[in-house]
């Protein structure tokens, strides 16, 4: 009995030529005996697209080359189903292959994508959208807005942003923060929501993350200066001071008192006063080294 496999890929993602990958995995997939079906996404309706080739040949795996944004358009197309999802890292943000220690080489993440073991993992449910990885309120997003406009990519065009950035940044925001049966305000400059412990490229903003247990961690940052990010983008992140509070919990409200930029997975979503949040344990199944 062949194996049905689905390969999603956003031939844009990353500005990177997609060709070259598509050949690589419907080789792999002919050499393994596997049934694979190539679905590129246009931006337009790809959820129920998806859906109903899934329906159409229940696939036991579904592969997905892209960044964060695909991953997660995948995981909601399929979240009622049994079904593995395997990742190549393809996209402007893989922050989430960051975080599951994916490899470099193609040939080693085609192997763990289509063939080894898997691990449950949370997803994040912010006023109604799903997050898989890193979502912040403040500085972050302001940087994230920023970055999209940018023509600087990577690592440095990532902290010249923060520079630039700082520099701009409006007076801190005051958070209402209800969590764990207990409500607290902070004075605040960014409020990372976090499933995991690493931003894409490489920051370590969340110690104590796991992706699998059913919780998510607030990292509250209460002041920013040059010297507390640059700490946190050398993957220093000074868990002790008195600048920076986590706390770790399964629900929570988040309230400013004005409209403060929020962001997630890296992706824009426009200024908000109000977040609700709550964990979605064990929603998606993905396949790890």
């Amino acid at each position: 009995m062949k194996k049905n496999i689905l390969f999603v890929v956003n031939p844009i993602s990353g500005d990177l030529d997609k060709s070259d990958l598509i050949d690589a995995v419907e080789e792999f997939a002919a050499t393994n005996h596997f049934d694979l079906e190539v679905y590129e996404t246009t931006g337009k309706n790809d959820l129920r697209a998806i859906q109903s080739l899934y329906n159409e040949s229940k696939p036991e795996r579904i592969i997905v080359a892209g960044g964060d944004g695909t991953i997660k358009m995948v995981a909601e197309a399929v979240e009622e189903q049994d079904v593995i999802i395997g990742i190549l890292p393809a996209g402007s943000a893989n922050g989430l292959s960051v975080d599951l220690n994916l490899p470099d080489g193609i040939e080693e993440n085609l192997k763990i994508a289509f063939l080894h073991h898997y691990i449950e993992m949370d997803m994040i449910c912010i006023n109604g959208k799903k997050s898989i990885h890193l979502s912040d309120i403040g500085l972050n997003a302001n940087l994230v807005k920023n970055y999209e406009e940018s023509d600087v990519r990577g690592f440095w065009g990532y902290a010249l942003q923060a520079f630039t950035t700082l520099k701009e940044s409006e007076e801190p925001f005051v958070a209402t923060i209800s969590a764990n049966n207990k409500t607290v305000e902070h004075v605040a400059r960014m409020i990372v929501i976090a499933n995991s412990q690493k931003y894409g490229t490489g920051v370590v903003i969340n110690p104590n993350g796991a992706m699998n247990d059913g919780k998510f961690e607030l990292v509250i940052l209460k002041s920013l200066d040059l010297l507390l990010i640059g700490k946190i983008i050398t993957g220093n992140m000074p868990i002790d001071s008195d600048d920076i509070v986590i706390i770790s919990t399964d629900k929570a409200e988040i309230k400013t008192d004005y409209p403060v930029n929020f962001q997630i997975d890296g992706e824009y979503c426009g200024a908000q006063t109000s977040l609700e949040i709550h964990i979605l344990h064990k929603q998606m199944k993905i396949a790890v080294p």
